[in-house]
């Protein structure tokens, strides 16, 4: 009897302390279950109070977000249509196709760069820094490349504006040939001796040039000094008829003589002829030697300068 009191009084304190620490947990359980709920509403308050605030600005972006699209897209039909304007003008200039193609390529970058900086500025992007940025970039490469530039313009323009092409018989800065070749850098000529020359096309474009094969016929014109003594009548007739005579005339442009001027020492005759483009040298040498040997053979004198000495004996 005695244990089994001895062992009740053991157990029994054991369990009432098990039994406490059980409902103390169960009440911090409690208690933090009924915690969490409200801190979670204090939370989610706080967020929608917050998303409140910034509700506007996410409202203004997202119209901002739409009017950008809407310009991208009425952006992209305007471009379509100036881009196809551009092809038509250059398509009836007859423009180089690698200038063409060039061109077209250009204003499509810059159309579209312009689109960008709009559609930025509408989000509420600012683009100022980027300008400057490119500008910067852009005077650098224009300085350093200034020279190279301003050939490439002159080869667009040439090509653009055509006046010569490829086989043209041309004179600039000093130098006659026939156009090999038109880059967009530079023009290659070869003279009548065969001699290649390369001419920068900005220091073409910007100087004179004349274009001896632009039209079908050209006039040949001849200047003939006689003496003072000579018929001017008959030598404008042997003249004339040389002219008359000459294979490579051009019969629907008249033939054209006339005193030219009456100079110190000889009466200069003048003959005004039209022949094809292609015969202009043929009619040049062909009829200077005819006139010579006609003028003999009519004995009409042509002078030319001399020195007479006299010496005393």
């Amino acid at each position: 009897m005695y244990d089994i009191i001895s062992t009740l009084l053991t157990v029994v304190p054991e369990a009432v302390t098990t039994a406490a620490e059980e409902t103390t947990a169960i009440e911090e359980e409690t208690t933090t279950f009924v915690q969490d709920p409200v801190e979670t509403v204090e939370k989610a308050s706080k967020f929608i109070t917050e998303f409140k605030n910034y509700l506007p600005s996410i409202i203004n972006f997202g119209l901002n977000l739409l009017i950008a699209l809407v310009i991208f897209v009425v952006g992209r039909f305007i471009i379509k249509n100036i881009l196809k304007i551009t092809k038509r003008f250059l398509a009836r200039t007859s423009a180089d196709v690698t200038v063409s193609k060039f061109l077209v390529s250009l204003v499509r970058v810059v159309l579209y760069a312009v689109l960008i900086m709009i559609m930025l500025e509408t989000v509420g992007i600012k683009t100022t820094s980027f300008l400057a940025l490119f500008t910067t970039a852009g005077l650098a490469a224009g300085l350093a490349l200034q020279g190279s530039l301003s050939n490439f313009a002159g080869g667009v323009l040439i090509l653009i504006l055509k006046p010569f092409k490829v086989g043209d018989y041309i004179s600039t800065n000093g130098l006659e040939g026939t156009v090999e070749k038109i880059d967009l850098f530079y023009t290659t000529l070869i003279t009548v001796d065969n001699k290649l020359n390369i001419i920068p096309n900005g220091t073409l474009s910007n100087s004179t040039m004349v274009n001896f094969s632009k039209f079908n016929i050209r006039r040949v014109d001849f200047e003939v000094g006689i003496s003072y003594d000579s018929d001017m009548k008959k030598a404008r007739d042997v003249i004339e008829a040389c002219g008359l005579n000459s294979e490579f005339l051009y019969k629907d442009k008249p033939v054209r003589t006339f005193v030219k001027s009456l100079d110190a020492s000889q009466v200069t005759i003048g003959m005004w002829i039209w022949t094809e483009t292609a015969h202009y040298w043929d009619m040049k040498f062909e009829l200077t030697e005819k006139i010579k040997s006609s003028l003999d053979e009519a004995g009409i004198e042509i002078p030319f300068n001399q020195i007479v000495v006299h010496t005393e004996k």
